[in-house]
């Protein structure tokens, strides 16, 4: 019943809002022209499409906002005056009352803001469709921003996420493509996520986590800039971290006039991006402008700021290696390796020909090669591939969506940035090597040194275990059958000796040769 009144709900809001020239004015069908008319009551609407669809996002909630900001850097995809309005989601969505944030902070840490800090800002410096941020000052006189999460976010949450489902549900059963695509597994990955945004501790962890790996101890400071997190001053529903300057990357005037080289930073947010991915595994999913800010202190000019660690991703080990193996390859225009890694992987039919799927990835993605980032435009790539992939049944991966998103967002930073800025050969170089760190020699010492703990408590115990094996007492009776087992104990012992002297032999040789490259 509330999946039904939220669906209500959206229609009435799409119509209040004149949504319906957007979707029904391409159409040439006569019945869509007669729903048309009816709805508009003969007058066209006045206010520009752009205001009326931001406007109406707002209106349905933060899961819709979220989809305008992804659009909103998609302007290779979508007018130029519907993006620059979506935009203004990136950081202006409407406050709540500040009093509601004093009186959630209170709740949450037990005291109101003004005994807490030395001073608190009433009014909100941004608003998001989750939250919004108070500067403040500590005692200690330490500058903080305080991010206080919207009230009855998760009631909104879940009505939004009801009505997703049943539409995955009639995705999957009535449309060609709806077991390939998984929708249910997409949504309850989305899922995952909104919860996680809900639950401030887990992003201050999350803050804390990317600040270690970029930090002076992991020799990436001067990439990017984390927060510092005042974990004293954090709850589920509050979260208090240093306060950072900068300008929004977006701002390119702005950061032109600060002295700061804008080809450098398109090339440098490419990095950060595929850093984070392969080196981590653990990356920023939500980089729209909103949330990214470039330094305009002296000491730190030119860093990257990132903001609002809500929504990462985390890959396993497995994804990858085979992301980055099919990104070489395709690099390379490898579209052999492209073909086998997909069928190696399970993502189509181990019967695919892969000749077949060689020239049909060939086909896509040869046209987009050797040219500017200008002239290229991932989303077509992607589209094209998804249409191709129909023909061999790919399966989507669902653990991959957030990672498809991100790398959309790195894309439209990078175009503001720097529209000759290459894609391809800015990553190329990172990822070979990080496939030569992984697999050469430094990757093999990488892998004894992180085994040789577990070595180091089994190799002691080798000689005890085969003790026992041999001095187990045997209560079966007949000489046959004690000969029988003393044979293969021996042959156990041979085999576990033979394989301690191979360990020991392929080590000593791994070193020998590991010292006479130095």
């Amino acid at each position: 019943m509330l999946t039904l009144f939220r669906l209500l709900h959206i229609i009435f809001v799409a119509l209040k809002y004149r949504l319906d020239e957007l979707v029904l004015s391409g159409i040439k069908h006569p019945v869509a022209y007669g729903l048309l008319r009816i709805a508009r009551f003969g007058r066209p609407p006045k206010t520009p499409r752009g205001v009326r669809l931001r406007l109406a996002l707002e209106s349905l909630g933060p899961i819709f906002v979220k989809f305008g900001q992804v659009l909103s850097t998609r302007r290779d995809l979508i007018p130029l005056d519907i993006a620059i309005e979506l935009a203004l989601l990136q950081d202006r969505v409407p406050p709540f009352p500040s009093d509601k944030a004093a009186s959630m902070i209170e709740d949450a840490l037990g005291a109101s803001p003004h005994t807490l800090f030395k001073h608190f800002e009433t009014d909100p410096v941004a608003s998001a469709s989750i939250a919004q941020v108070h500067f403040a000052v500590l005692h200690d006189g330490r500058e903080v921003a305080v991010k206080v999460l919207r009230p009855g976010m998760r009631d909104i949450i879940e009505k939004d996420l009801s009505l997703l489902r049943v539409l995955a549900n009639l995705v999957e059963r009535l449309a060609a493509d709806g077991r390939r695509l998984k929708p249910r597994q997409v949504v309850a990955e989305f899922d995952n996520y909104l919860h996680d945004e809900l639950d401030l501790i887990r992003e201050a962890s999350n803050c804390s986590q990317l600040r270690r790996n970029f930090s002076a101890e992991a020799g990436r400071e001067h990439l990017l800039m984390i927060p510092e997190v005042v974990w004293e001053y954090c709850a589920t529903t509050v979260f208090t971290m240093e306060r950072m300057r900068g300008i929004p990357v977006s701002q390119i005037d702005r950061l032109k006039a600060a002295n700061i080289d804008t080809r450098e930073l398109g090339r440098k947010g490419v990095e950060i991006f595929f850093m984070q991915v392969f080196s981590d595994g653990f990356f920023h999913a939500d980089m729209h402008p909103g949330n990214i800010y470039v330094s305009d202190e002296p000491e730190t000019l030119g860093r990257y700021i990132a903001l609002d660690f809500g929504i990462v991703g985390s890959l396993s080990e497995f994804d990858k290696n085979y992301l980055a193996q099919n990104f070489l390859a395709f690099f390379r225009r490898d579209y052999h390796r492209v073909a086998q890694l997909h069928i190696e992987s399970g993502w189509v039919p181990p019967t695919t020909r892969e000749e077949e799927l060689e020239g049909a990835v060939r086909a896509v993605c040869e046209p987009y090669f050797d040219r500017p980032l200008s002239e290229i435009s991932l989303g077509q790539v992607l589209l094209r591939l998804f249409q191709t992939s129909r023909r061999f049944n790919v399966e989507i991966q669902p653990q991959l969506v957030l990672l498809q998103k991100t790398l959309l967002n790195v894309e439209g930073m990078g175009r503001e940035l720097d529209p000759t800025l290459d894609l391809w050969k800015t990553a190329k170089p990172y990822l070979e090597k990080w496939m030569h760190d992984r697999i050469g020699l430094a990757g093999l010492r990488k892998q004894l040194d992180k085994e040789a703990s577990q070595w180091a408590q089994l190799l002691p115990q080798i000689p005890r275990l085969v003790h026992a094996k041999l001095s187990r007492p045997d209560s079966s009776p007949g000489l046959n059958l004690e000969l029988e087992r003393m044979r293969r104990a021996q042959d156990l012992t041979n085999r576990l000796l033979l394989g301690l002297c191979a360990i020991l032999a392929v080590a000593l040789g791994t070193a020998i040769w590991a010292l006479t490259r130095f």
